[in-house]
């Protein structure tokens, strides 16, 4: 037991870390922060609130228009009157009355409470003329150098500007939910930000990154690994070729039926190649916005020049490398034409790309631009057929580490029952035969297991 727990604490000691995230992070797309609406819906309902306890016009005490009359314009107490927006009478009291005691209950009254400066009092008015007559005819015996007379101002409470905002909040928080959205939501990758919508997607493979495939994984395919072993040594000892006036190939298209094993001979490269490897999809450059597939073209090799040596892996580069002209609505596919010239330019332009290697994987070679096939561009294409027999072999012989089998089992006899068989066929064929042994509960996979697997992949269910 402490043998047990000692070696869980040295595998935990030697898991790598994530490492401390940078505030740029947030940008790029490693971590994003999580965002929640209650919190909006709190924000707001807090906000109403408080326009409505602190806004001051509502604080002002009311006052009927004989009492302003007797009480305080008579007696001389009035220091102004502001008439608001032509609708409301502001009153303010003179500094010296502010202490007698009908007026100190002023001081204290609501929330938000009167400063010494008012207004103290809001009397309301049908109009303005209709206030100054009276105003006028109120002060008839009050000599000219004492009256008061009404100002007007225009004026807006933080209530009214509040509501004339709320609309272009509203907008501008539904543009936001919006771009969320499409940038997809809390997804990782460089368009996960709408600001990055420009930025290539592809996944950087390098020393810090453990690919678990190699060579050894690939069985089968020794031509191909052949021409992709050279292509690697090409970028660990460049030297060796430079020396005697050769070039390194600038790019290997692997072309095949689906299943061969193109995605996986990438991987191995990956693996066994040491040097940053970029991986990503022919659909990774298309986008609902114009340009972006450009800029992610520009994107993706400005990045692989700053990690020289490298190598790019396009998978299904037939998405952005179908011949072009070839569309008969006119302008239609002009998104995609202007991604594939960007990537022609970029594979063999004015610019260059030392120590750069572009490896792309098809089913579909007759519909590439030729462009895009001519040397110094993909210098060589990699056929991939379906295996042999003594691939089929090497393939059983691989897929069948995992599984539990019988100890006689002959593979020879699998092989030769799977003509026509891809890779990818043969992988799914142990998978079916350990399924259906565990459905007849044995304790391990029998020759009879794989001949029904073979059975359900050619022929279906019973």
């Amino acid at each position: 037991m402490e043998e047990t727990k000692d070696n869980k604490e040295n595998n935990n000691n030697n898991t790598p870390r994530n490492k401390e995230s940078k505030p740029g992070d947030l940008f790029n797309g490693n971590k994003k922060p999580r965002f929640n609406a209650v919190w909006l819906y709190v924000l707001i309902g807090m906000t109403l609130v408080s326009i409505y306890l602190f806004d001051s016009s509502r604080q002002i005490q009311e006052i009927e228009w004989n009492d302003f009359k007797n009480e305080l314009l008579l007696k001389g107490e009035v220091q102004k009157i502001v008439v608001v927006n032509n609708k409301d009478v502001e009153i303010y009291i003179k500094p010296e009355y502010l202490n007698q005691p009908k007026h100190q209950k002023l001081a204290s009254k609501g929330l938000n409470s009167l400063n010494r400066t008012g207004p103290h009092y809001k009397l309301g008015m049908l109009s303005l003329e209709g206030f100054e007559k009276r105003l006028e005819e109120a002060q008839a015996g009050i000599p000219e150098e004492n009256k008061i007379y009404a100002i007007s101002k225009e004026k807006q409470s933080f209530g009214q500007v509040f509501i004339y905002l709320l609309p272009i909040i509203a907008l501008v928080v539904l543009y936001v939910v919006i771009f969320r959205r499409m940038s997809g939501g809390g997804g990782g990758g460089a368009g996960t930000n709408i600001f990055n919508v420009g930025k290539s997607k592809a996944k950087i493979f390098d020393k810090d990154t453990t690919v678990k495939i190699d060579f050894k994984d690939v069985a089968g395919l020794e031509e191909a690994k052949v021409e992709i072993k050279e292509i690697v040594d090409f970028l660990k000892k460049p030297k060796k070729y430079t020396d005697l006036g050769g070039k390194i190939p600038k790019g290997a298209l692997l072309v095949g039926p689906p299943g061969t094993g193109k995605t996986l001979l990438a991987k191995a490269v990956a693996g066994e190649a040491h040097v940053p490897f970029f991986s990503l999809s022919g659909s990774d450059f298309v986008e609902m916005f114009v340009g972006v597939g450009a800029s992610r073209v520009r994107d993706l090799f400005k990045q692989a020049k700053e990690k020289a040596p490298c190598i790019i892996f396009i998978d299904e580069i037939d998405a952005i490398g179908r011949a072009r002209g070839r569309n008969p609505n006119f302008g239609a596919n002009d998104e995609r034409e202007n991604t594939l010239n960007q990537l022609l330019t970029e594979m063999d332009g004015f610019a260059s790309n030392a120590g750069v290697i572009i490896l792309a994987a098809t089913n579909r070679a007759d519909i590439l631009d030729k462009a895009l096939l001519r040397a110094g561009r993909f210098d060589r294409q990699i056929y991939l057929e379906l295996p042999d027999l003594n691939e089929r072999r090497e393939i059983f012989l691989v897929h069948l580490r995992p599984l539990k089998i019988e100890k006689d089992l002959d593979i020879e006899f699998l092989a030769r029952q799977t003509p026509g068989f891809s890779g990818a066929d043969i992988a799914n064929a142990c998978n079916e035969s350990a399924l259906i042994a565990a459905r007849k509960n044995k304790k391990a996979v029998q020759k009879q297991d794989f001949l029904d697997a073979i059975d359900r992949i050619v022929g279906g269910l019973e």
